[in-house]
């Protein structure tokens, strides 16, 4: 296992809906900070999409990460046979040993047959590339049913990214659904939170918190993917919240970032 950075670590300085940094943080600039917090490795999701990138852009991050000595890992959302193969030629441009996928987008919400009659064709090629398709617990499904999906499509190269948090969207919570999907880890998204009754009682809230510093019990979650799961790298995510201004919020998010990689270097085994 070794411990890396995802892009969604640093949503708030790369840009989400409403809130655009002056200066959007790029793919290369994720590497870059990465080295700076002598981190080696990067997970590259869908808020930073590689094929929006032109060659010369790829060619240039894939030059500064052998550079620095960080490793890319590569990832997606969406599940259309030729955006899969496309991003699985991305995986392998980067010697990534996984590709991360969240199977929904905006406009598709297939059911769990539709997934595995997509994927399915296109297995033979990831068992190929040596490259394992990893699916994101992502709120509309169980654990149950991601557990199915996988042991439907039967091979080596498919698994799962176990994010700690998503999975509250299904009413399922993190040491549940670690049971159920332990065996079948290849990614492991490491975020940390705080759930406490709103103000008015009515309700609860779901505040992020650095690593280490919510209720995630950490230690334990690492021994669980140590004993059960398939060699997953520990990726750190965030859920800061928006401050008073685009500067105090992202630098929030830098100093969250910080704070947790210090934290999780001592959980980490490798690291």
């Amino acid at each position: 296992m070794r411990l890396g950075i995802g892009s969604f670590a640093y949503a708030w300085a790369i840009g989400v809906a409403g809130f655009a940094p002056p200066r959007p943080m790029t793919a290369l600039d994720l590497v870059e900070r990465a080295a700076e917090l002598g981190v080696r490795l990067v997970q590259i999701g869908d808020n930073l999409p590689l094929h929006r990138l032109s060659e010369r852009a790829l060619d240039e991050l894939q030059a500064r990460a052998a550079a620095l000595g960080v490793d890319i890992e590569v990832g997606t959302r969406g599940i259309a046979p030729e955006h899969l193969t496309n991003y699985l030629e991305l995986a392998e441009r980067f010697s990534s040993p996984i590709l991360r996928i969240v199977i929904d987008t905006a406009l598709h919400h297939p059911d769990p047959v539709e997934v595995v009659e997509t994927l399915r064709p296109l297995l033979a090629r990831f068992e190929r590339s040596g490259v394992i398709l990893a699916i994101e617990n992502h709120d509309r499904f169980g654990a149950a049913t991601l557990a199915e999906i996988v042991t439907e499509l039967a091979s080596p190269a498919v698994g799962i990214c176990l994010d700690t948090i998503n999975s509250l969207g299904a009413l399922e919570g993190t040491k549940e659904v670690t049971a159920i999907l332990a065996p079948l880890v290849v990614s492991l998204h490491v975020k940390d939170v705080v759930i406490r009754r709103s103000n008015e009682t009515m309700g609860f809230v779901v505040e992020g918190r650095p690593a280490g510093q919510g209720m995630i019990d950490v230690p334990w979650l690492i021994q669980e993917m140590h004993a059960k799961a398939r060699s997953p790298n520990a990726i750190l995510e965030l859920w800061p919240p928006q401050g008073p201004t685009i500067e105090a919020t992202i630098a929030t998010e830098d100093e969250w970032a910080k704070t947790s990689i210090r934290y999780l270097r001592a959980h980490v085994p490798g690291t």
